[in-house]
């Protein structure tokens, strides 16, 4: 669901804005941030509330692992494009190859 209005967002992003991610910032276009749910290698699995602003657009990535890994998005709140291959988490020596930014074109051809 589109929101026009933050505040209206800010009431359905039941799990919260959370902080600037500057430490993935340079694969983000617009500002993004990050809310982690729960502690990087102390749970089975690393959940996060990522909520990005309009236009954010995240370069094209590929996540790696030697068995399993991926990635599980669930929109809560507003509305985004992704493009899923296949996905096993957890994983084992997992790891993430960024690659080039999505371009206007290929943004453009999504609405």
């Amino acid at each position: 669901m589109k929101y026009l209005d933050k505040i209206e967002f800010d009431k359905a992003n039941s799990f919260g804005l959370g902080n600037p991610n500057d430490a993935y910032a340079q694969y983000f276009d617009v500002q993004s941030y990050l809310n982690a749910l729960t502690e990087f290698g102390k749970a089975p699995l690393f959940l996060a509330n990522v909520t990005f602003e309009p236009g954010t657009r995240n370069h094209w990535h590929v996540h790696h692992a030697d068995k399993g890994g991926g990635q599980i998005l669930i929109c809560t709140a507003g509305e985004g494009w992704y493009q899923e291959d296949s996905l096993e988490v957890p994983g084992e020596n997992c790891s993430n190859e960024w690659l080039e930014a999505v371009s206007d074109e290929d943004y453009g051809k999504l609405s």
